[in-house]
């Protein structure tokens, strides 16, 4: 009898375990489940504290990277180098390009990115989609697909596009901006289906203001679109003003040397920029980038420098 009543408890508190391990479980499933209560596409609602890491975009090297000097395999051994956490590999420097390199490269660039420790944190085109001409924007958005597969196959999360260079004689900002919605929505529907975020950057050409970067991103209105937070093409008014209020978009960033003052280049207070990220609650990579193309190895290496000093201080 005592066996029994021995049994009895054992199997009651089983089942008592079960239930309240079961109970908060499939509680939490629900709630990944149902990505609209965590997800807005007004802004993105991060359910923990910031966590920031610093990539390297891959167009510090521009030059190098396209007189074929050195190749995406060697930016990778200088990040493990010099200590970045990623590499942002931007896709003009794949093997023929515009063309999707062959998976053979892109498995073999994954390989070595994680073993030495790397991530790819993103890969980015260039499209215009403030052509008026309807066979060229859908040439770009077939462009946006194919590298949507690859950045799927690299394990790159996100995808950086762009909205468009400038207003064509004979249209006005509206009329753009209808054709653009229905563009980027198909992009970043097929990036959807292919677990590939896509993220505009604004680069002071079609979007030039915050009121800009908030319209477009809320009219397109999905949890798989968002930002490349561009911190030097934001030119009008308070630079930092202008940063904070689009930060809760940032998928990504661009941090750059230089920010803008009504067009006055001043150098950047990475600590300001660092403490608005934190503010923002962003969890994930802050890309560095130098546009000057002179000693670009010490240069990046004196901008990770700094930046990292800046990191630790705040």
């Amino acid at each position: 009898m005592e066996m029994l009543d021995i049994k009895k408890q054992m199997m009651g508190r089983r089942k008592f375990l079960k239930n309240t391990l079961i109970i908060p479980f499939f509680g939490s499933l629900a709630s990944v489940l149902n990505t609209s209560s965590v997800y807005s596409a007004n802004s993105i609602n991060r359910v923990a504290a910031h966590k920031i890491k610093i990539s390297l975009n891959a167009f510090s090297f521009n030059k190098q990277l396209s007189d074929g000097t050195i190749n995406l395999f060697d930016l990778l051994d200088f990040c493990a180098e010099i200590g970045f956490d990623a590499l942002d590999t931007t896709a003009y420097y794949f093997p023929n390009y515009p063309n999707t390199p062959n998976d053979n490269y892109i498995y073999a660039l994954k390989r070595k990115a994680f073993l030495l420790g790397l991530e790819i944190s993103g890969t980015g085109v260039r499209n215009d989609f403030s052509n008026p001409d309807k066979d060229k924007r859908r040439a770009d958005i077939n462009l946006i697909k194919d590298w949507i597969i690859c950045a799927s196959k690299l394990g790159a999360p996100v995808i950086r596009i762009f909205s468009g260079k400038e207003i064509p004689k004979g249209y006005n900002w509206e009329q753009i901006f209808d054709w653009m919605i229905d563009d980027i929505k198909e992009c970043v529907e097929f990036g959807r289906n292919h677990g590939v975020l896509v993220a505009v950057q604004n680069h002071n050409e079609y979007l030039k203001t915050s009121d800009d970067i908030h319209k477009l991103i809320s009219l397109v209105n999905s949890d798989w679109f968002g930002l490349t937070l561009d911190i030097g093409s934001l030119r009008m008014g308070d630079p930092y003003e202008e940063i904070q209020k689009v930060a809760k978009y940032a998928l990504s960033w661009q941090i750059k040397e230089h920010v803008y003052y009504n067009n006055e280049k001043v150098e950047t207070d990475y600590g300001r920029i660092i403490n608005i990220a934190k503010q923002a609650g962003y969890r994930g990579y802050l890309p560095l980038e130098t546009l000057v193309r002179e000693n670009t190895e010490d240069r990046v290496k004196q901008l990770f420098k700094n930046f990292s000093l800046a990191l630790n201080a705040n």
